[in-house]
């Protein structure tokens, strides 16, 4: 005889949210140092936003909060730069996923699922592509005003996906 399942609890799978305005390049960055302190090894982090949102800019602020060796730019021509910690962190593994136009099957040379155990995993325009990798990931979305303008202002919406951050308060960030 089987045992019953568990029952499902929705604060498993439940989507966190947060939401918050940033009003400068410099506040991205320090969006990105301040989220860095809630990531361990084995995070997924996605980050979607049009051209100019702040993307690489946050990922930037990650590297400086996660302590990792090397600067933290855009690696779209090469896809992925490994960051190796410079103390007993996880190192970044940051993906620029811009280029590829397929899902998984096409990343599958990256061997993020080698990587993700021991890594803090940042995708780039990953939506659509590396969701299969893990059912906890914590997607970024970056808006901001497009056309001409000079506005600086982008809302920046967090969602933490799955049981990895059904308790984790994202609204620290906010403050």
């Amino acid at each position: 005889m089987e045992a019953p399942a568990a029952p499902h609890n929705p604060a498993d799978t439940m989507p966190v949210t947060a939401r918050l305005t940033v009003e400068s390049p410099e506040q991205m960055q320090e969006l990105g140092r301040r989220l860095a302190k809630l990531l361990r090894a084995g995070d997924l982090v996605m980050l979607t936003g049009e051209l100019g949102a702040g993307k690489t800019t946050l990922a930037r602020g990650l590297g400086e909060g996660l302590g990792v060796r090397g600067a933290v730019t855009s690696p779209t021509f090469v896809i992925a730069r490994v960051h190796p910690s410079l103390g007993d962190g996880p190192p970044l593994v940051h993906v620029d996923a811009y280029r590829l136009g397929g899902g998984l099957d096409e990343m599958e040379d990256l061997d993020l699922d080698v990587s993700l155990p021991d890594s803090v995993i940042v995708v780039e325009w990953g939506e659509g592509k590396v969701e299969e990798l893990t059912e906890d990931r914590l997607h970024v979305l970056i808006h901001r005003a497009v056309g001409d303008t000079t506005d600086e202002v982008r809302h920046v919406t967090l969602t933490g996906v799955g049981q990895r951050w059904a308790t984790v308060d994202l609204g620290v960030l906010t403050v």
